[in-house]
């Protein structure tokens, strides 16, 4: 099972998926994969972007300072692989869900989480991805008739999951 988010709006994906995995693991679901915070730190400065990755506590930094008048892509290729590494391995606990924070031009070109994606449909394990509207083409490429839309709210998303894993998923859980 493949379903993906698409939502406009600066972080607001990130959001969405954060507040998804807090209750879906408040539920006792096992997740695997990563969700990203932004820390806006300075306004005149751009923001530093982290991965907190689902299976444990670990924290990757995926951006480059490149100074506050930088154009260009601030990714770290090599935070990101680390946080992919981190999602690979979580791969064996078997998880019920792998959350993927985005499908961006690393996957696009066959990187990133692109390999992670496959090898956990491969497994069986369903998985969630953020996709930003302009590469839905691209992702949709890749995934061909595996992937199913979901609309991009709490409700949608819990609905996804617990048909997903077959369990029920409260919403109000503290």
């Amino acid at each position: 099972m493949l379903g993906y988010v698409s939502v406009d709006g600066r972080g607001a994906a990130d959001a969405l998926l954060r507040q998804a995995a807090d209750i879906l693991r408040a539920n006792g679901i096992p997740l695997a994969g990563a969700v990203q915070v932004n820390d806006d730190r300075d306004p005149s400065r751009k923001c530093h972007m982290d991965l907190h990755i689902l299976s444990g506590t670990d924290v990757v930094r995926i951006s480059q300072d490149l100074g506050a008048l930088s154009q260009g892509c601030r990714l770290d290729p090599a935070g990101l692989e680390s946080a992919v590494g981190l999602v690979a391995a979580a791969l064996d606990t078997h998880p019920a869900i792998l959350i993927v924070n985005k499908y961006g031009k690393q996957e696009i070109g066959g990187r990133g989480f692109r390999p992670i994606i496959a090898e956990a449909l491969s497994r069986d394990i369903a998985v969630l991805v953020a996709v930003n509207p302009n590469n839905v083409p691209a992702f949709l490429d890749f995934a061909a008739d595996l992937a199913a839309p979901v609309t991009p709210d709490l409700k949608a998303i819990l609905d996804w999951s617990s048909q997903a894993t077959d369990r029920q998923i409260l919403r109000n859980v503290t």
